[in-house]
């Protein structure tokens, strides 16, 4: 009952709110997250300073005030999702190079596309549903709550994107859904199983990495594309694609997965503030039968 007085009384008016009073109330987090909660400060700088040892205390501070700023925002359009017009969520997130998509389209070819928790991974996904030719299924991990995860599924596949828990995403690539699919991987999440993974060097940090996407590429020959997302301004994004690989079958033991890593570091080392710092990424390490890949 708790969940639906939330849902019906609070996230949907404030949902149906224009983006300018949302992101006034972001503001107002920010400063009761970040100067009255502390929500997960010390988890945060410890990971941007094992991140960026280079970098001083004073650079550190900045980043960490600018990253919870950007996680106020991404609160607050994540409840607007739940109402977002497709007009909107278009004119906010522009694909831009959409032919690298194309042309495994034009060939009736699946492919995989790879991304992290960097910027709005949520609305890019959603804006997909329309923004990309392919039939885009977005893999994720069902929430405890199960009127929660039913609207929070509903939201996403409004505008055309299916959510597929993680459980069913082989048996999601045999589905006939009249066109190619674009399988969506969020891949910068901490493995349950770090025994079952590829451990590298990541952020300057011995890391465990999903090997899903690669183990599913070979399996099924598809291809492999990294997708970038850039913060233009306040809400805005651009989507820029390129390719990994368009024969999976001859790519080596963890090239694949250390070229999309690679590249999610770069975007990071480019704008840190926009990566998702709260998440305790690094909270386990390594069993010493698992080996250390360098690229």
């Amino acid at each position: 009952m708790g969940a639906k007085i939330l849902y019906y009384l609070v996230l949907i008016p404030l949902s149906r709110m224009p983006f300018f009073m949302l992101y006034a109330l972001s503001d107002f987090a920010f400063f009761m997250i970040y100067y009255i909660v502390g929500y997960r400060k010390k988890v945060v700088f410890k990971n941007l300073k094992n991140s960026f040892p280079s970098k001083d205390e004073k650079e550190l501070k900045f980043l960490e005030k600018q990253f919870f700023k950007h996680l106020c925002d991404l609160m607050v359009e994540s409840v607007k999702g739940f109402t977002i017009s497709e007009k909107q969520i278009l004119k906010r997130v522009t694909f831009k190079n959409n032919e690298v998509l194309d042309q495994f389209f034009d060939q009736g070819k699946s492919v995989i596309v790879v991304t992290g928790h960097y910027n709005n991974w949520e609305m890019v996904g959603t804006a997909s549903g329309k923004g990309i030719k392919h039939q885009p299924l977005g893999i994720y991990k069902p929430l405890s709550n199960k009127f929660f995860d039913k609207k929070m599924r509903v939201s996403r596949e409004r505008h055309g994107l299916i959510m597929v828990p993680m459980k069913e995403t082989i048996d999601s690539l045999k589905k006939d859904y009249g066109r190619p699919s674009a399988l969506l991987f969020a891949a910068d999440q901490t493995p349950s199983n770090v025994s079952k993974c590829y451990w590298m060097m990541f952020l300057n940090q011995e890391t465990p990495v999903f090997f899903g996407p690669e183990k599913i590429a070979k399996d099924f020959d598809l291809p492999v594309v990294y997708s970038s997302m850039y913060k233009k301004k306040r809400g805005y994004y651009d989507v820029v694609h390129q390719v990994i690989t368009e024969e999976p079958k001859e790519s080596g033991y963890g090239e694949i997965t250390q070229k999309h890593v690679k590249i999610l570091e770069e975007d990071i080392q480019l704008a840190p503030q926009f990566w998702l710092w709260s998440h305790k990424r690094w909270k386990r390490e390594r069993p010493d039968d698992m080996p250390l890949h360098c690229s």
